[in-house]
């Protein structure tokens, strides 16, 4: 099994790294603040004004580090990394399976099948451990909602176009979304989710989705990549320039189960306050930087946690998973197994 490695997010504003030995250095107003071993990195990932010397961007590149520029508020800048990996037979396969109707459908349907499947099991892990702290109206919409989604899953099943299935994994947001601010257990003053709004978010709720959505994209386009698939080409999410579509189509199985459950949990153990959050002139909402510090070690933590998983049976790191399921997308490509199988929550 591969080896958990770590990712560096670095957001002190002006650090300087650069290449001492075999060793990472931050130097921050010329003073050395941190020092890792560069062996033990798998990414590195800089928030706003980092800086990197040419002989350590030089260095990531040549032993697969992938370096990854955000601005302050985590939205992507650049990424920069070494030579491709992986066989070019494999990119070949997964592009052409990307054109074959027949294939494609059925990734596109185990993939929106897991996504909704991992929606429904949040849902109703919320009503086992919580329906007797709430009122009638509340555990209604909960029990109302996991039923919906499992209409929506056994409606994909049956699905043979991939624009409805996308219909359909719209419909299952809508409905999921709808109750998620049942999930939130405390603070419910301070943290209320009215929707999904993306682009700004203008609530802290989503300020931290998007931003562990995007922490998220990354580990999931570099396992992939690391993979050796072509993380540009995917099946549920359209081709766009600059987008990373398999990446994106790859982290839906994670979104719930990952990324949701760890902004519930910030919110409901008070990590994060409605004090770490500031309003911009747009009306954007964002962190401030302590609390995106306590967040990244939150998500590094998450992904240390061990799970069993259920194809490999293995209990491996939960960060290794998105690897373990992009090794699963190759072999299907390889024609190894019959077909893609998504990662389900229980």
């Amino acid at each position: 099994m591969r080896q958990l490695r770590n990712t560096l997010y670095v957001s002190t504003e002006g650090a300087w790294l650069h290449k001492d030995g075999e060793n990472l250095v931050m130097d921050v107003d010329g003073q050395k603040r941190g020092r890792v071993p560069i062996h033990m990195l798998q990414a590195l990932v800089c928030f706003g004004r980092v800086m990197l010397s040419p002989q350590l961007m030089g260095f990531c590149a040549e032993k697969g580090i992938t370096v990854t520029f955000l601005n302050t508020y985590g939205k992507f800048l650049a990424r920069m990394e070494g030579p491709i990996s992986g066989s070019v037979l494999l990119r070949r396969r997964q592009h052409l399976a990307c054109e074959n109707p027949i294939m494609a459908l059925e990734i596109v349907r185990n993939i929106v099948c897991a996504k909704v499947h991992n929606q429904r099991a949040v849902v109703r892990r919320v009503i086992r451990d919580h329906a007797e702290k709430m009122d009638d109206k509340a555990n209604g919409e909960l029990e109302d909602a996991q039923k919906r989604l499992k209409r929506v899953i056994e409606c994909v099943r049956l699905e043979t176009n991939i624009e409805s299935i996308r219909g359909f994994e719209g419909d299952a947001g809508h409905v999921y979304f709808k109750v998620f601010n049942h999930f939130i257990r405390a603070q419910k003053e301070d943290f209320i989710f009215d929707g999904r709004e993306r682009r700004p978010p203008r609530d802290p709720v989503n300020a931290l989705l998007s931003f562990i959505y995007t922490l998220l994209t990354h580990d999931c386009r570099s396992a992939l990549e690391t993979t050796g698939l072509d993380s540009a080409s995917g099946f549920l999410h359209f081709l766009r320039v600059g987008r990373p579509s398999l990446a994106l189509d790859l982290m839906e199985e994670f979104r719930p189960f990952l990324a949701d459950r760890l902004v519930l949990s910030l919110i409901n153990r008070k990590q994060i306050q409605a004090s770490d959050f500031s309003c911009l002139p747009n009306g954007a909402v964002v962190m401030k930087d302590d609390a995106r510090k306590t967040v990244l070690m939150e998500w590094q933590q998450r992904k240390a946690d061990t799970l069993t998983h259920p194809w490999f049976e293995e209990s491996v790191p939960v960060g290794l998973f998105p690897w373990l399921q992009a090794q699963l997308l190759a072999r299907h490509l390889h024609g190894e197994i019959d077909a893609y199988v998504p990662f389900l929550w229980k």
